[in-house]
């Protein structure tokens, strides 16, 4: 039975809790958060090593980039796993590549040749061109564009709606 551990019952968290269960990623899902007060929040965010297993798969909910990167590399070093979510609803191409604990929301694409990085979110109907890098922590809000051939760099955050015209940044 495999269990998703998210860290922060804040509104990214309660998302990716919907985005998992809707496209039936994992059986279980429970809630670390230091704040909230829920049936679903099992712990503190600190409580991580108490769930950890073999079938067990982390993913740091927070909106805040550094601290998203910091948790997940935390939560590495102890030995879990961190889960990297794609939505069924979302296009990523076989020739692209996304790594560790990024998540790919429903009607996002990430278009041939592209690379996105450990910790990023590429949120609803986010675009991702074709030969696109997008560096650790990135947060690509929803709707926004990435077009062909740009760089964006770590821990950037490109807003709702913006539009990255190509070759901007390298």
């Amino acid at each position: 039975m495999k269990k998703l551990v998210i860290l922060g019952f804040g509104g990214y968290g309660r998302t990716i809790e919907d985005v998992v269960q809707s496209a039936q990623l994992f059986d279980e899902v429970v809630f670390l958060d230091d704040n909230a007060r829920h049936t679903k929040v099992k712990g503190s965010l600190a409580d991580f090593r108490k769930f950890m297993g073999e079938d067990v798969w982390f993913y740091p909910a927070f909106g805040n980039n550094n601290l998203r990167v910091e948790w997940m590399n935390m939560i590495i070093n102890a030995g879990a796993q961190i889960a990297t979510i794609i939505h069924p609803a979302a296009y990523v191409s076989k020739a692209a590549v996304i790594e560790k604990g990024t998540a790919v929301l429903p009607q996002a694409v990430v278009n041939t040749g592209s690379i996105v990085r450990s910790g990023c979110i590429v949120n609803f109907g986010a675009v991702v061109d074709h030969d696109v890098t997008i560096e650790k922590g990135v947060h690509l809000c929803i709707n926004c564009v990435v077009k062909a051939g740009n760089r964006v760099a770590p821990f950037a955050k490109v807003e709702a709606g913006q539009v990255i015209q190509n070759n901007t940044y390298r």
